[in-house]
């Protein structure tokens, strides 16, 4: 396996001298699927049609992520998947990650990254410009939380994260959706892991091995009860994905307003 750890954050120190597990970004740069949702479930067809999946290139480097539709012509992923990309195949509606209902290959110059990735930890966000495309049952958009809900934390609510490759570690490589139902924690909960972690990082538990791995980078977290787009894939424990330690989410209510100040989409 040949794993691309775009960032390793810096390992934290509390002040009885514990420390603090580090976290990495799991995006693969390889061009076959490495990467996991671990100890997940196959999806069937049309569970999750935001689910789109995203095939980076650059300098003759390629590599794997997922991305949210949340617009007819706009996708939601992760910046350290756009990052330095020059392009990017958008498989919609597939399943089998390569049997897409169709793509679209689109210029890095489409690409938006927060002005604060990497320098700020809860920043790993971009937006990529697509062609416009039509929803039917396979494709379709997902919903942002609505301002309203932009100070809830989602403590203890459930949720579910997709995306392609193995189902454990060590697995044999298959290309079929996965997605596992994950329970949100608290930030404090997360920090005594990792060491304080501010609002615009949102964590989950990972029981029995339950998590999101290498090539899910950039894939949606979305409310099981309420069917919004909460979390955006950024990181996992170094220890590795079926460690038991949480795994980390960008937040989307912490970018509503970059997110409707460069698209246009807003929910009140």
């Amino acid at each position: 396996m040949k794993t691309f750890l775009v960032l390793t954050l810096a390992i934290a120190a509390v002040s009885a001298g514990t420390i603090k597990q580090k976290t990495i970004h799991p995006k693969d740069q390889t061009s076959k699927i490495e990467g996991r949702i671990t100890n997940g479930y196959p999806a069937y067809e049309g569970k999750a049609p935001y689910t789109v999946g995203l095939g980076f290139s650059s300098n003759g480097a390629g590599w794997w992520c997922g991305g949210s539709i949340i617009a007819s012509d706009w996708v939601l992923t992760a910046a350290h998947c756009t990052n330095n990309g020059e392009r990017v195949i958008v498989y919609y509606g597939a399943t089998w990650r390569t049997d897409a209902q169709f793509t679209h290959t689109v210029s890095g110059s489409d690409f938006i990254q927060s002005p604060d990735w990497p320098n700020v930890n809860g920043n790993d966000i971009a937006l990529i410009r697509t062609p416009h495309v039509d929803f039917y049952s396979m494709v379709n958009k997902v919903e942002l939380p609505s301002f309203n809900d932009r100070y809830n934390m989602y403590a203890g609510w459930w949720a579910v994260a997709c995306g392609w490759g193995g189902i454990y570690d060590g697995s044999p490589q298959p290309d079929w959706l996965q997605c596992v139902d994950l329970q949100i924690i608290s930030n404090e909960q997360c920090s005594q892991t990792y060491g304080t972690q501010p609002e615009a990082i949102l964590c989950v538990a990972t029981p029995d091995g339950k998590s999101t791995c290498s090539g899910d980078s950039g894939g949606p977290l979305v409310l099981q009860d309420d069917a919004k787009l909460v979390g955006v894939t950024s990181w996992v424990s170094g220890n590795g994905c079926q460690s038991g330690d949480p795994s980390g989410f960008t937040r989307v209510t912490s970018h509503l307003e970059w997110i409707r100040d460069n698209t246009g989409i807003a929910y009140y």
